[in-house]
């Protein structure tokens, strides 16, 4: 009878301590991130790479669902709010930009779709996910593109004004590429860090692309002085040597110089771009995730609790 007894016990605490762990033994193929971090803008009122500008940062924040599908390979889904502007004020005086008096800011909603690879491998049961992963990715994403700057105290849309006569669109592709670090908190979540640099194929997320205004400044003129839209001419011309003492626009002045006027770098062949650098939590998304690390089971907690 002893025997027996000790039998059904054994077998009783065998089953108990082997279901603790039973829901580790999967693998989770879906996750979900949140994540939030700086951005950096690179474009006509930045030049960290020729010139020493210090860092001008924005933020951002981003949310993400993952899948694994390969044995290094995930896919990843984004959605991001990322804000970012740019000044002339504070550039590198041998850029000679700080004459232009140039600002922007945008704020852009992005969707992009990425594949992750990583140097440990991934499709493994939750429980024997390393405890550092590095990773790097790329895709292919959207972003909406709507450059804003203020005039008079008031923020006002620059893309619908196309004040170099050149119209550009309101959602742009964009190409995410960068790297990052995991690092395992527990069975279901991990901590990571990350960088990401978007390149685009536009030159207009900042509304300035040509060098000067010389191709198109009759037409801002001509704006100006009908009075059909005056705002083009103030926005596109804001050096103080080519205003009045009322800061309006001096249109003698800007018609004897030709509209020789500095607005952008001159190179037709770089576009802007911008990065992230997001600190975040991802949580992998197990069957018995609410039951057992959000709302414990109480009923059989005893039996299956282990932490």
């Amino acid at each position: 009878m002893k025997k027996l007894l000790f039998v059904i016990v054994f077998l009783t605490s065998t089953v108990a301590y082997s279901q603790s762990f039973y829901r580790f033994r999967f693998e989770e193929p879906w996750s979900f991130s949140a994540s939030a971090g700086p951005t950096q803008y690179f474009g006509e009122l930045y030049s960290f790479w020729k010139y020493n500008e210090g860092i001008q940062p924005d933020w951002n924040v981003n949310i993400a669902g993952h899948y694994t599908f390969g044995t290094n390979l995930r896919a990843r889904l984004d959605f991001s709010y990322i804000k970012m502007s740019g000044s002339d004020p504070p550039s590198d005086p041998r850029a000679y930009r700080t004459p232009r008096n140039l600002n922007f800011r945008a704020q852009n909603w992005e969707a992009t779709a990425m594949v992750e690879y990583y140097w440990f491998p991934v499709k493994v049961p939750n429980i024997h996910r390393p405890l550092w992963n590095p990773y790097i990715f790329a895709g292919l994403g959207m972003s909406t593109n709507n450059p804003e700057t203020q005039l008079d105290g008031e923020w006002i849309d620059l893309r619908p004004l196309q004040l170099e006569n050149n119209p550009y669109e309101r959602y742009i592709i964009t190409f995410p590429m960068g790297l990052g670090l995991k690092y395992k908190i527990n069975v279901y979540m991990d901590l990571f860090l990350e960088g990401n640099y978007r390149f685009t194929l536009t030159d207009y997320m900042d509304d300035i692309s040509a060098y000067n205004i010389s191709e198109f400044y009759l037409d801002l003129v001509d704006d100006y002085v009908s009075g059909d839209n005056p705002n083009r001419l103030r926005l596109a011309v804001r050096n103080p040597n080519f205003l009045d003492d009322n800061g309006l626009p001096d249109v003698d002045k800007i018609l004897r110089n030709g509209g020789r006027i500095r607005r952008g770098s001159g190179l037709t062949h770089r576009y802007d771009g911008y990065m992230t650098v997001n600190l975040g939590v991802e949580i992998y998304l197990a069957p018995d995730i609410w039951d057992n690390f959000f709302f414990r089971n109480r009923v059989n907690e005893k039996a299956f609790r282990f932490w």
